[in-house]
């Protein structure tokens, strides 16, 4: 998966995100408890059943897509949720074979981003099709990200046990190249894509009643950028700057609880209150529910119980806006003997289920 590779690379100092603001909520919350998922590949039947052995409710799902379209047709679609209902898991996002996490120089498909029209515009309408096609499979949400950098990692640290810590360190990054092939891209060019693409995608959604899950930048960097690239979504600020541009219950976040807090200078205590901000407006359509142990431009990624955000309080919070979707696990430790992360995604899924079902 895009999101499990990490590029090595650096920067300067940065500032806090803003504070945050007061404002008129403007969607309800959602009804009923949050449910234990997960956003890991294939989606296939070994390993849904291993997904279904830990009680995983429902996932974020990776049709097989033929003909290197970058749609899935309804009848793929299909396929899937039926192969996940065949194991008792409801399908409730899917993620297209493009907008990923990937860094831009290894992107197969980067026109969106590079503002590359007439192809951006080629991809916009494979993305259209793939809206009115989960709409006719019964898929609720798509997501999807808005990324040049990708994750930007600079190494691991020994952790628990025989697990390593995937680790940043912003003092210890180094970029290489300099710049990507996208260039210098600075704040305003940025928001221009971003809206491009959400002025196209967003009535779509709105249109066939399918939710659009943006993931934010992963971490936050400096804001005179990095690899010549501002990162717009590396802050609370700028995420509430997004989920603004369009007005609509089908424009929101796939809430990745471990990058938000990499963007906090006091996670353990600053995190609830993002929740909060962003739960009680419906803007949380997915969580990645990991924990970091640091803050912003120095943090490592590690077990969900010792880490610097309490995760008793953060399920608490999740439930007090009524959010009620999927609690996924998301980059886990690594451990040698654990080469694909099973056992430690099995631990987050045993995790997570009982904080669901005890808080």
């Amino acid at each position: 998966m895009n999101r499990r590779d990490f590029f090595l690379t650096s920067a300067a100092a940065t500032l806090p995100a803003g504070a945050l603001s007061a404002g008129p909520i403007a969607a309800a919350p959602q009804l009923g408890r949050p449910k234990l998922g997960c956003q890991s590949a294939p989606t296939n039947d070994t390993h849904l059943k291993y997904l279904a052995r830990y009680g995983v409710e429902s996932i974020v799902g990776y049709p097989e897509i033929a003909d290197g379209r970058l749609y899935a047709t309804v009848d793929e679609l299909n396929r899937t949720r039926e192969l996940c209902e065949k194991n008792k898991i409801k399908l409730d996002c899917i993620a297209p074979p493009f907008l990923a996490s990937s860094h831009i120089d290894k992107e197969k498909h980067p026109a969106i981003m590079l503002a590359e029209s007439p192809q951006r515009d080629r991809d916009i309408e494979d993305l259209q099709t793939m809206i009115k096609n989960c709409a006719a499979a019964g898929i609720p949400t798509i997501k999807y990200n808005m990324s040049i950098l990708g994750v930007v990692r600079t190494g691991m640290t020994p952790g628990r046990g025989d697990a390593s810590y995937v680790t940043w360190k912003l003092a210890d990054a180094h970029p290489d190249p300099p710049l990507t092939r996208a260039g210098h891209v600075d704040a305003d060019a940025a928001w221009e894509r971003i809206t491009y693409f959400l002025d196209h995608i967003i009535p779509v959604a709105e249109e066939y009643k399918v939710q659009m899950a943006c993931h934010p930048h992963d971490p936050g960097m400096p804001p005179q950028g990095y690899q010549g690239v501002v990162r717009v979504l590396g802050t609370v600020d700028g995420l509430k700057k997004f989920v603004s541009i369009k007005e609509s219950r089908y424009h929101g976040l796939n809430f990745c609880q471990g990058t938000v807090s990499e963007m906090l200078y006091h996670p353990g205590t600053e995190i609830f209150d993002v929740i909060r901000y962003f739960g009680s407006r419906g803007k949380i359509f997915n969580v990645h529910f990991r924990n970091i142990r640091g803050h912003r431009d120095d943090f490592m990624e590690v077990f969900p119980d010792n880490g610097s955000v309490d995760f008793v309080k953060a399920m608490r919070t999740y439930k007090e806006v009524g959010y009620s979707g999927m609690m996924m696990p998301d980059h886990v430790p690594h451990v040698e003997s654990d080469p694909r992360g099973l056992q430690s995604f099995a631990f987050a899924y045993g995790y997570i289920r009982a904080l669901i079902q005890s808080t």
